[in-house]
């Protein structure tokens, strides 16, 4: 456990204990915090240092660009074309940096896949379809649709 933990542990005890005396309460909130706090600390600490690849075609659909779009740089990354049957190695890819491949011709679908590493050398591998019919998620659509979501 690390240094800061463990002294957030400690403080969030004392407290809590300190407050138990004044108001159980107001020492229940305090610990419920304390908690939630520990738990973002450790949700954080598991999920840095995760690269994360995403591939999209260019409007002109001549060119395949990746985006680093994770919180790491993401290093010897091998990418393959399927139908296409193109191979090619980028050496590193710095966070929200991009990298335009170029196709020398138009394609409606390609299946890519990918394989990289991060910066301790943990190897992250992932296969996507490309298609130029498809269109981009939108973020903001709610799950569920209601108040005359937009069409």
């Amino acid at each position: 456990m690390e240094k800061n933990t463990k002294i957030l542990i400690v403080l969030g005890v004392l407290i809590t204990i300190v407050l138990l005396f004044i108001d159980i309460y107001l020492a229940g909130i305090v610990c419920v915090i304390f908690i939630t706090i520990l738990m973002s600390l450790q949700i954080m600490q598991d999920t840095s240092g995760i690269p994360e690849i995403v591939a999209k075609f260019r409007d002109d659909a001549k060119a395949i660009i990746l985006t680093n779009a994770g919180n790491a740089r993401a290093e010897k990354i091998h990418v393959t074309l399927v139908p296409v049957n193109a191979e090619f190695d980028i050496p590193l890819l710095e966070v929200e940096s991009t990298f335009e491949f170029p196709l020398n011709a138009m394609f409606e679908e390609i299946k890519i896949v990918i394989t990289y590493k991060n910066e301790n050398g943990r190897l992250f591998s992932g296969s996507q379809k490309l298609s130029v019919f498809e269109e981009e998620p939108d973020l903001f659509k709610p799950m569920i649709p209601i108040f005359k979501w937009k069409k």
